[in-house]
């Protein structure tokens, strides 16, 4: 005697999608979209200098601007808080906390010698934002840019103040990434300037 025939499994939603992981925070997008509109906004200040550049005889720069140990010792603090501030949100992500904010204290700290660095040469240079071409293009650049490393240090005291109060977990961290993200493009923007500034004569 034949048995009857068995009905065709239906599906469920997990085995009709069985690949579907977890949305992109709008966070982590609306960061993503931010810094595109930085890079274009640098990317016309270069092209500013550029064309002043080509536009002024080679002697356009001044003796003193170029690579020195000064400039390579906070060019080298700032790259290497990028990676710090990196591993910060490696260690929220095993659940250690005190790690992640040790590590962006670390970041911080780094950002700030940085930036009192970049104080200090603007205050010694020998020419001004008014001085000439050169001066206009110099001080808007670096300046601008260190607007962007302040805004950082601010950004990781606001996360060091969350994360006291317990705003981050191993799966919910989109603010850190956010802050970490923000702080590579800041170091990102520095290595071309340092590049376009001290290197390219």
């Amino acid at each position: 005697m034949s048995s009857a025939p068995t009905a065709p499994a239906v599906p469920t939603a997990a085995a009709r999608h069985p690949t579907r992981g977890k949305p992109v925070p709008l966070l982590v997008v609306g960061i993503v979209l931010f810094l595109g509109s930085e890079l274009m906004f640098f990317g016309s200040l270069f092209g500013m200098y550029f064309t002043l550049r080509a536009q002024n005889n080679p002697g356009w720069v001044p003796e003193d601007i170029g690579v020195d140990a000064f400039r390579l010792v906070f060019t080298t603090i700032l790259v290497l808080s990028s990676f710090t501030m990196q591993h910060a949100v490696s260690r929220l992500q095993t659940g250690d906390q005190a790690g992640m904010r040790r590590w962006i204290w670390i970041s911080f700290v780094m950002g700030v010698v940085f930036l009192a660095g970049q104080t200090y040469e603007w205050t010694t240079l020998p020419f001004r934002i008014h001085t000439d071409s050169y001066g206009s293009a110099f001080y808007t650049m670096t300046g601008f840019h260190g607007l962007h490393v302040l805004a950082g240090l601010l950004l990781m005291l606001v996360i060091l103040g969350r994360a006291v109060r317990g705003a981050y977990t191993p799966h919910e961290h989109a603010g850190v990434e956010v802050a970490t993200y923000y702080w590579h493009f800041v170091d990102v923007v520095w290595v071309g300037l340092f590049t376009v500034l001290f290197v390219v004569r």
